[in-house]
């Protein structure tokens, strides 16, 4: 069974035209042999039509990945990685999938697809695990001292031509799963925004732009995968929101986007008060505030504050939640709504109860 369909795999094409395969019929043969020859497996059965499946965007399961790779390798006479074939989002899912911060983009956009396609097909190894409280440190910490590093993703040089039409469209479909979220909440749509996230969203980010549509395009990234993480959040599924969150985070750096990317640990913390882990979810809220110093707005520091106080209160820390909670009025009041963010428009009084 395939874990998800995508854009046609034109790496995996121009492989199989390197290595001399004319008919997809042969390259099946290939593979086959490849699998007969591992004893300890049953043998896969593939033809010409699974070939053409692949090469449409169909993901193989990953023993029949590697032993694609495999035949490829034998044929150019060097190692041929499944990033290289097109096929990374083939490989077993490792249980970690998701929680760590990148310090390449690249790396980053790499783990995020498979832990897209390891959503749509289900897998337990990133669906059914809880959340692991270490992330919630490691993940801050990499964000804050990523400052200065001022690297903006390099694209491809093959994928399609991503323009800031695009950006405004990923805006606008993400804007309309927002609605919808608002409206019926629950995770409601959820499927559909991953799906959407990997058959749109993932070819263009892994597409050509300038640097200025980079940091759109990521920013917009960012966005649709903290939305994608609330959702999971909502549904019941904290491990893998916890997940979403990170990577979300590591996209909103990507973008240059610091209060965005404030804003993701300050819904970290909220996960993390959810979930009974107030000292992390405090020291989250100081890492957004802290982070954003000199760029976050009025409205988005109040609420840094606030979340630090909600977190503070549950710990019994009765003095640090009143300073926190007098910090985060004295903001609020001085807050001019019109230099908010769009995505920052839910903030009213109501917000800053602890």
């Amino acid at each position: 069974m395939a874990s998800g369909r995508s854009a046609p795999n034109d790496r995996l094409a121009r492989l199989m035209a390197e290595a001399g395969y004319t008919s997809h019929k042969a390259f099946a043969r290939a593979v086959r042999r490849v699998s007969e020859e591992q004893a300890d497996r049953t043998p896969i059965g593939c033809d010409h039509t699974s070939v053409s499946r692949w090469l449409s965007g169909m993901n193989p399961r990953s023993d029949t990945a590697q032993c694609i790779v495999t035949a490829l390798s034998r044929a150019l006479g060097r190692r041929v990685s499944l990033a290289e074939a097109g096929l990374a989002a083939s490989a077993a899912i490792p249980p970690d999938l998701g929680l760590d911060y990148h310090a390449s983009a690249e790396d980053a956009l790499g783990d995020l697809a498979r832990l897209w396609h390891a959503d749509l097909g289900e897998a337990a190894a990133v669906t059914s695990r809880p959340e692991q409280p270490g992330a919630w440190q490691s993940a801050p910490l990499s964000w804050l001292l990523s400052f200065g590093r001022n690297e903006l993703p390099r694209g491809s040089t093959t994928g399609p031509r991503v323009g800031s039409s695009d950006v405004t469209r990923v805006h606008a479909t993400v804007g309309l799963f927002a609605e919808l979220d608002n409206r019926f909440g629950g995770g409601h749509a959820r499927r559909a925004l991953i799906r959407y996230l990997t058959d749109d969203l993932q070819p263009q980010l892994n597409g050509r732009y300038s640097d200025d549509v980079a940091a759109g395009l990521f920013s917009a990234a960012a966005q649709a995968t903290l939305l994608g993480a609330w959702m999971s959040y909502d549904s019941g599924l904290h491990g893998l929101a916890q997940r979403y969150f990170i990577q979300a985070l590591r996209l909103a750096e990507a973008g240059g986007d610091r209060p965005l990317a404030g804003s993701i640990l300050d819904a970290m913390s909220h996960q993390a008060t959810f979930l009974g882990r107030y000292q992390h979810a405090a020291d989250l809220a100081r890492a957004a505030r802290t982070g954003t110093e000199h760029v976050a707005t009025a409205s988005l520091t109040a609420h840094f504050h606030a979340m630090e106080a909600r977190a503070l209160a549950r710990l019994g820390d009765a003095r640090g939640c009143e300073l926190a909670l007098s910090a985060a009025v004295s903001l609020f009041e001085r807050r001019r709504p019109g230099d908010d963010p769009d995505w920052f428009g839910y903030f009213n009084d109501s917000e800053l109860v602890p």
